[in-house]
Parts: C-alpha cells; structure tokens; sequence
C-alpha cells in the first residue's frame, strides 16, 4: 500500500476540480432560480397556466425581477414534490 502525502490547500483544490468534473459530465447546475421552462420540466408540467397556478396559490417560490422574467426556486420545487408523494397502498 502506497500512501501519498500532499499539502490541504492542494487537496481541496483536487476535490474542487473533480466537484467541477463531476457536475459538466452529468450537466448538473447549481441555480437556485430557473426558468419557466426548466421548472415546467423539474414538475412534469406542460401547461404554462398550471405553472401560474401553482405560483399564483404560494405552493412554488418565486421571483419576478422583471416585468417579463419569472424566475423559479429549485428548493420549493422540489419541496413542493417531497409535499405531494403518495405512498403505495
């Protein structure tokens, strides 16, 4: 067994680097607002007005930065699914 020794600072920037790696191979973002579309896609959605819908009852996040740009937040989208899991009979 062979072991190799090498200074923190040059450990965590490896970690860094194969983090990187990582998510560009599986093409994993870290926004935490997405588009109208990506968050139709997150959902499973096609129709824009059960979008709306979902944002207009308060059950999804979001954030209108301006007049026609809605944004999405992952989290409450995912909590929003977590919410509505039905367990198998």
């Amino acid at each position: 067994m062979e072991i190799i020794c090498i200074e923190d600072t040059t450990f965590y920037s490896l970690i860094e680097k194969v983090i990187d790696r990582i998510k560009e191979k599986h093409d994993i973002k870290t926004n935490k607002m997405i588009s109208g579309e990506e968050a139709m896609r997150l959902l499973r959605i096609t129709s824009k007005t059960t979008l709306q819908k979902l944002r207009d009852e308060g059950k999804i996040l979001f954030t209108q930065p301006e007049k026609k740009i809605i944004l999405y937040d992952t989290d409450s989208i995912n909590e929003y699914l977590k919410k509505n899991i039905k367990a198998p009979f």
